[in-house]
Parts: structure tokens; sequence; C-alpha cells
């Protein structure tokens, strides 16, 4: 199964320890959408805004076991399409290879959260902290 990452679950930040050593595969990539800021974790939006702006995200495409996809789940408080959920689980392609696609976490609107400054939740994070 892939998935795009962008946040927490990326190496070296705090919920990696989810994927350590489980991940089948990793390339870099980029989706169509903007990273608001929720405190220690980002979530894409994926709007209007975004839409009109023409945004991207950079992170992770990784492939991991089937198995791995109700923890993740639980991470990212989604207990399914018909249900009340923090994010949304949806499928995209990757903006600059159309041939790699896979699921990702996002909200369909900002919630009033600020921001990000940039497409890399990371490098944001870090200078965030400084």
């Amino acid at each position: 199964m892939t998935l795009f990452i962008y946040g927490s679950l990326l190496p070296g930040l705090s919920n990696h320890g989810l994927l350590a050593g489980r991940m089948l595969a990793m390339k870099p990539g980029r989706v169509a959408g903007r990273l608001v800021d929720v405190g220690p974790y980002p979530a894409l939006v994926r709007d209007i805004v975004a839409a009109e702006t023409g945004s991207m995200v950079r992170g992770l495409w990784i492939d991991v076991e089937l198995k791995l996809l109700p923890l993740l789940d639980e991470l990212e408080d989604f207990a399914g399409p018909e249900e009340t959920n923090d994010y949304d689980r949806v499928w995209t392609a990757d903006a600059d290879d159309p041939a790699r696609s896979g699921w990702v976490y996002v909200w369909p609107d900002d919630r009033g959260k600020p921001v990000v400054d940039g497409e890399d939740w990371a490098r944001y994070f870090i200078e965030k902290r400084r």
C-alpha cells in the first residue's frame, strides 16, 4: 500500500517511530494542497485557496504493508468515509509523476489555523522551534 506522508511521520519527526523499519520503499514527491500549522504537526489542506494558488506540499511516498493502515487511521483520527473524522483519507497522485499515487490524510479547509510558509513541513518545523 502506498501513502504520502508530509508531517510528523517523516524521518526525524515525532511520529516516525510508527513507520521506522516498516517502510518497504520511499521516494520524495509533491502533492497539490497547502499546509497549516496545527502545533506539533501540520494538516494538508485541499481547498479552493490551494487550487487557485497552485500550492504544493513536499513529502515522501512510502510503501508499507496494508496491516499498518488501521494504526495510521487511528493516529490521524480517521474512522471511515461516512464517519466524523479529524482527517480524511483520500486518494491522490503525485504532482510531478502522475503515475505515482496513493493515500494521503487531509483537511477540507484550514479551520482557522495559520498557513505554513513553503511546501516543506520539516524545514518549517525546524525553523519554528529555533
